[in-house]
């Protein structure tokens, strides 16, 4: 069975059809990778299965409390240093102990440094780090890597591999290669709303369905 089951779903933004009939499904150790042009639904779709916004139509099967997602911002708290940033969530998803945390991101040198002193991408960092102390099975990725270095994109690729040979599963947009063989593609420019749905869309905002 597989972690992660999406059964054709649609998803609008600001009202309007961006995809529809999105389906694929992940099992527990792997990955798949959204590609498609800027602007097709990538986040949209993300946001919509990580449970921000409902979907228009279709399925989303995950077991309770799975989801983790991580996204643009870095969600910290500026006057916190870095191990109280994480010891905080770690307290929200029942976790104490975040060593393996820091040390996955190499941070456990910045320990003690307030995260408003971070660097972008020791920010970049410390947010990410936050998805190994949910605790959580299914990571759902919107441009992790932003804003990382090299050495710092080969942290979190080993953190993401460990993570899956743990039996997560991972769903991310990205626009690098994460260098996962076993990680599968999908184009979402296939899922484009069309016309018709857009037209189906004005018709019900003007009262006429």
């Amino acid at each position: 069975m597989p972690l992660l089951a999406v059964q054709g779903l649609d998803v609008a933004r600001g009202g309007l059809p961006v995809l529809q009939g999105v389906t694929f499904r992940v099992p527990a150790g792997g990955a798949l990778i959204l590609r498609g042009p800027n602007g097709i639904g990538k986040t949209t779709l993300l946001r919509t299965i990580a449970g921000l916004q409902t979907a228009t139509a279709g399925s989303i099967a995950a077991p309770a409390d799975s989801i983790a997602y991580g996204a643009h911002a870095d969600g910290l708290k500026a006057t916190l240093t870095v191990f109280e940033n994480l010891a905080f969530w770690a307290k929200i998803y029942g976790n104490e102990d975040v060593k393996a945390a820091l040390a996955a991101l190499d941070l456990a040198g910045l320990s003690n440094r307030l995260s408003h002193n971070l660097s972008a991408g020791q920010k970049r960092r410390l947010g990410l780090a936050r998805l190994l102390v949910t605790g959580r099975p299914i990571w759902v990725l919107d441009e992790p890597t932003v804003s990382l270095d090299a050495a710092s994109v080969a942290l979190f690729l080993a953190a993401l591999r460990s993570h899956m040979q743990g039996g997560g599963a991972v769903l991310m947009a990205t626009h690098i290669d994460p260098g996962l063989d076993e990680a599968q593609t999908l184009d979402l420019s296939e899922f484009k709303a069309t016309a018709t749905a857009f037209r189906g869309a004005f018709d019900d905002e003007a009262g006429f369905t």
